[in-house]
């Protein structure tokens, strides 16, 4: 473990910066033939997780608390130089870079990349839970962004032309960009909200009643391997009410969208 310092930002409902704050996270690295794979090790805890009533979509309610245990989570979305380096050659991803995210990626896919990772390191390589990923983006935060009230494209890569509170509107990069160009949240883990769709565990329920309150992965009926599943974050072509902490989208696992990837999770090492 090495220790990881950062420095976040926070913005009022303007976008106007109101507070700058240091922080520090311990990392993980895994050497994948000289590519490095980092994870931030985060620590347990309780949240509240979804949207307030009247706040949100009614698929992110209703809210409750859950309990997080301790557990690893890749500090960037798994990039293409990663995924080559696991998986050997790439899929066709829109977005051409060795550290940009890769995209393309079926839930399946991701799960196979999971599996050989595993394979390679002798380590349980697994996709987060949803709940393990709200967790960690919202990171201690209520808001609707980690950054606070709005999300502007200085601090995260999104549809620009689109506004959330009384923000200016931003840019329109029209794709992914290399991982890291944006501030971290206060758990030091980057591109949360926008740059691409990330693929949880969980199969997809139409809302929480009856989710379980200990971050596992939420089970399908038999876990059916065709049953739809949850992807987070919001990404590069969307407006930024899809990327704020408790936005979810539904796809079925076999879809492999220009704006779809993943960030691997561990429970411990090992």
């Amino acid at each position: 473990m090495q220790t990881y310092p950062f420095e976040t930002i926070t913005v009022n409902e303007r976008g106007e910066i109101i507070a700058r704050e240091t922080g520090s996270a311990q990392q993980f690295t895994e050497d994948l033939a000289g590519v490095p794979l980092e994870l931030i090790a985060l620590p347990g805890g309780i949240f509240r997780m979804g949207s307030r009533p009247g706040q949100g979509y009614p698929d992110e309610g209703p809210q409750r608390s859950v309990i997080v245990a301790p557990y690893l989570l890749g500090k960037f979305p798994v990039t293409q130089a990663q995924w080559r380096a696991v998986m050997g050659s790439l899929p066709p991803c829109r977005g051409q870079g060795a550290n940009r995210p890769v995209d393309r990626v079926s839930w399946h896919d991701a799960l196979r990349f999971c599996q050989r990772l595993s394979r390679l390191t002798g380590r349980a390589y697994r996709l987060p839970s949803e709940a393990e990923w709200e967790y960690a983006c919202r990171a201690g935060t209520a808001t609707p962004f980690s950054c606070g009230e709005t999300l502007t494209t200085d601090l995260a890569n999104f549809c620009g032309e689109h506004t959330f509170r009384a923000e200016p509107k931003g840019v329109y990069r029209h794709g992914t960009t290399d991982v890291g160009s944006f501030p971290p949240n206060a758990f030091g883990l980057h591109d949360m909200h926008g740059t691409v769709w990330e693929w949880c565990a969980d199969a997809w329920h139409d809302d929480y009643t009856g989710a379980p309150v200990n971050a596992a992965a939420w089970a399908g009926p038999r876990d059916a391997r065709d049953a739809a599943r949850v992807l987070r974050g919001g990404c590069w072509h969307d407006p930024p009410n899809l990327s704020r902490s408790a936005a979810r989208l539904r796809q079925q696992p076999d879809q492999a969208e220009d704006f779809f990837g993943f960030r691997v999770a561990l429970s411990a090492l090992e």
